[in-house]
Parts: structure tokens; sequence; C-alpha cells
């Protein structure tokens, strides 16, 4: 394998080559395709449903769920299969298909890479009183989710896009997927400090941010005071 091709640190290139091997399965033969997780959700048999379509749910569970708890979940996959091998997936409806796209890849990914799929399952709390799953894996977590964003966004044609001048925002239009999962990859392919030469307006921006998060955040602590 063409190594030029590969991110320059040891676990991103064993990520990026099961990222290949994942768009070679899809059919992709450039790394500037976009790729779909919805066609490879079919390969791995999980079975994407419409959150409309999810039968006893309550109304107050449903409304937590679409509105101030939308930000507290992406999806996730049933714990036991369908009689003919097939599991059920749930999208978050409100993320958009950007944000989408990438928690279905990273749940297709957890069947390419022979992961539990019972992890979802809710058994009991932490000391923290946080809920959490039976058998997560850190490391199976963090190998999906890497895994998916690289074949997604892979290292060449991320790089090549970088160097032609394009912004986080652009390339992630040109990928189907969130600026934020690009400017994951631009990080953890080492390819961040280049980025941010290329686009200072950028940094600017985000200082400016900053100041103003910043600057409502004492008003509102001086505000609280009085």
């Amino acid at each position: 394998m063409d190594t030029e091709k590969l991110p320059p640190t040891f676990k991103g290139r064993q990520y990026e080559i099961r990222a290949l091997g994942l768009r070679d399965f899809a059919g992709l033969r450039h790394d500037d395709e976009a790729l779909d997780p919805f066609e490879l959700a079919h390969f791995a048999k999980l079975m994407v449903i419409n959150f409309d379509e999810i039968m006893g749910l309550s109304e107050e569970t449903r409304e937590h769920l679409l509105g101030v708890g939308v930000n507290y979940w992406s999806g996730g996959t049933s714990s036991r299969p369908l009689p003919n091998g097939w599991r059920l997936v749930i999208l978050n409806p409100k993320h958009g298909r950007a944000r989408n796209n990438a928690t279905l890849m990273e749940e297709v990914c957890h069947v390419f890479l022979g992961h539990k799929a019972n992890r979802l399952s809710v058994v009991a709390q932490n000391k923290q009183g946080k809920t959490v799953a039976r058998d997560y894996n850190e490391a199976d977590e963090e190998a999906a989710y890497a895994v998916g964003a690289a074949a997604l966004v892979p290292f060449a044609g991320l790089r090549r896009l970088m160097k032609q001048g394009k912004s986080s925002i652009e390339i992630a239009r040109h990928f189907s997927v969130s600026r934020e999962l690009v400017e994951y990859r631009l990080k953890v392919c080492r390819l961040w400090a280049e980025y941010r030469e290329r686009h200072p307006e950028e940094d600017a921006a985000r200082a400016l941010r900053r100041r103003t998060f910043n600057a409502a955040a004492s008003a509102e602590r001086n505000g609280g005071a009085d």
C-alpha cells in the first residue's frame, strides 16, 4: 500500500487501512469520492427506521428526545437482532444528514470490526449516577468512530482538498459530513497546523467567538453577584 496515502501516526494508519478497506468494499475508487453509509448499512444488515415509526413511546418521552434532550443522543442499534438477523438502527431526525452519516457509519463499523452488538442494553448506574450500558468497550467505541470518520473523510482526499485551499466547510460539503468531523480528521491526521496557516481568518473568527463568549459569561457572573 502507498504509505503516502496514510496518516503519519501508527494508530492513524491502522484506522486508515481499515477505512480504505471499507471504501473499497463500497466500490469507491477515488479518495475524494463521498461515501454513502446508508448503502453500506445494507451489507452490515442494519435496517434504518424512521423515528416516527417507533411504536410505544409516550408523548413525554418523544417530546424529550426531540426537544430538551435532542443533543444528548445521536442514534443507536437494537441489542437483539430480528428473526432474519438484521438489527434496527434509529437515528436522531433533528441532527440532519451530515451528522446522521457519521452516526450510521460508526454503527456500520461496529459490525464490520466484529464488535459486540449488545453494548447498548441499559442495565445499571455508575457511582456518579450516570446510566451505563452493558459490555461498553471504550476501545471499540474509539475504533468504530475513528474508522468511520476515516472512511467518510480519507486522509489522501482530505489533504488534497486542503492543499487546494478548501475550507473545512467546503470539505464538509464535499464529503457530506459536518464541519466538526472534518476538523477532527484534520487534527488526528496531523494536518491541523498547516490548515490553520492556510486559513488565518478562521483563527481570528475563533478568537473573536471566545472573547465574546468569555465576556458574556463574565457579565452573567457579575450580574448574578449583585
